[in-house]
C-alpha cells in the first residue's frame, strides 16, 4: 500500500534512525529532526529549527535539491482532515516570501493532528 500511496502523491511516515542517517550532513548542530515523511523519493523533514524538503530530481534520484524554511517564514497552514470518501489529509504551508503555499498530501496512516502540532509548538514560540 506504500508505493501505491507514494504513486497518488501521499507521503507516510519514516523511521528517524533512517532519516539522520541518510541526511545527518546537511543538520546543523544540536538540530533534532522530530518528525519525517516521505513521498516516493522526496522527503520533508521537520527539526526542532526548520522544514527540511528533500527533493530528489532526475531519473536516477542523485541529483538532490534541499530547501531550508524556518519556521518563522512560516506565516500561516492549514489542515484538510480526511472525510468519508476523501481518505488523504492535506497540509498547506504559506511562506511569508510567497503566494504559492506549499501543499503536501498524507495517506491515512499519518495522523494529521500530530503533524499539525509539530508545527505549531515551532511555529507559534
Amino acid at each position: 500500500m506504500a508505493l501505491f500511496d507514494g504513486i497518488l502523491g501521499n507521503a507516510s511516515q519514516v523511521d528517524l534512525a533512517a532519516v539522520r542517517k541518510e541526511y545527518g550532513q546537511i543538520l546543523i548542530l544540536d538540530e533534532k529532526i522530530e518528525r519525517a515523511y516521505k513521498l516516493v523519493r522526496d522527503m520533508f523533514i521537520f527539526t526542532d529549527k526548520r522544514l527540511i524538503l528533500v527533493d530528489k530530481q532526475g531519473m536516477t534520484g542523485k541529483k538532490t535539491e534541499y530547501h531550508s524554511v524556518p519556521y518563522k517564514s512560516i506565516s500561516h497552514y492549514s489542515v484538510e482532515t480526511a472525510g468519508h470518501l476523501d481518505l488523504d489529509a492535506e497540509l498547506c504551508l504559506y511562506i511569508s516570501s510567497s503566494t504559492i503555499p506549499i501543499k503536501k498530501t498524507f495517506n491515512k496512516n499519518v495522523n494529521i493532528y500530530e503533524v499539525q502540532s509539530v508545527l505549531s509548538q515551532y511555529i507559534l514560540k
